[in-house]
């Protein structure tokens, strides 16, 4: 088979690939833009013959959506930040730091990262319900403070640094903390943007988590302010999907600005999402 032949076949399944993926993305904004005759008509009608795009203003007014966002913004920055700041101290810590057991440590997060999510929510929904924090800022934010995969990939990032960079900066005068803020950090920045982005779109996404710790919509945030558009009549999908919009929204444009340092990451430490 020759080389022409080959990289053909290639980027066909590539582009069969992309379409897959991408087909739900269609599907979504289509059903946004349609009636909710046409949403449920089958087959799918794919070919819009008129745009509604009072369905997104319909979907905007139907739910708090301005609180919705608020607390999905700040829920998303407060947990991305203390996430990335536990996580390069324990990445330094576990690469450069000499202390008794850190082997044993460090295989038991590897050992946590098999443990299902699931499996955590009746206890930490016990903890918080004993602390009285259900239904507050606390319950969405302080148990997602750390996290093993951030602090795992973290760890192979900064073990790529060489020790002798570290040893001059010390023979130098520079301290642990100065040494890691002003060299491994900047070293490292394409990972440690990916890690961001990576806590960035799974703290935004959320769902269940949420759900289960707030009652009211003073605190709920916007993946679950979508069950608004269901009820016991069923579902208005033209005004879900046109919500649904405004949820994806953001991390497009996130990733539209980032991408460069997302590639750069995951090239260089082979993180997968």
């Amino acid at each position: 088979m020759s080389k022409h032949l080959t990289k053909l076949i290639s980027y066909l399944l590539l582009s069969l690939g992309a379409i897959a993926m991408l087909l739900p993305f269609l599907w979504m904004i289509i059903t946004s833009l349609q009636t909710p005759a046409e949403a449920l008509a089958v087959p799918k009608v794919w070919l819009l013959k008129s745009l509604h795009w009072e369905n997104y203003l319909q979907a905007w007014h139907a739910a708090p959506f301005a609180r919705y966002c608020l607390n999905s913004v700040i829920v998303t920055i407060a947990t991305t930040l203390e996430q990335l700041f536990t996580s390069i101290l324990a990445a330094f810590a576990f690469t450069h730091l000499k202390f008794y057991g850190k082997q044993v440590l460090f295989s038991v997060l590897i050992a946590l990262m098999m443990v299902p999510g699931e499996i955590l929510l009746i206890p930490n929904f016990v903890t918080l319900s004993q602390l009285h924090w259900i239904n507050t800022y606390a319950a969405l934010i302080v148990p997602w403070l750390a996290s093993t995969f951030s602090m795992f990939t973290l760890r192979q990032a900064f073990q790529t640094q060489t020790r002798s960079t570290y040893y001059a900066a010390r023979i130098d005068g520079a301290t642990d903390w100065q040494y890691l803020w002003h060299i491994l950090v900047p070293a490292n920045r394409p990972t440690i943007i990916a890690v961001a982005v990576l806590q960035l779109i799974g703290s935004w996404n959320s769902f269940m988590w949420p759900l289960i710790v707030t009652n009211s919509d003073h605190l709920r945030t916007l993946p679950v302010g979508l069950i608004e558009f269901t009820n016991d009549s069923g579902t208005n999908y033209p005004l879900l999907m046109a919500a649904t919009v405004f949820v994806m929204l953001p991390l497009f444009v996130l990733y539209f600005f980032l991408q460069k340092y997302i590639i750069a990451g995951i090239t260089k430490t082979g993180l997968k999402g």
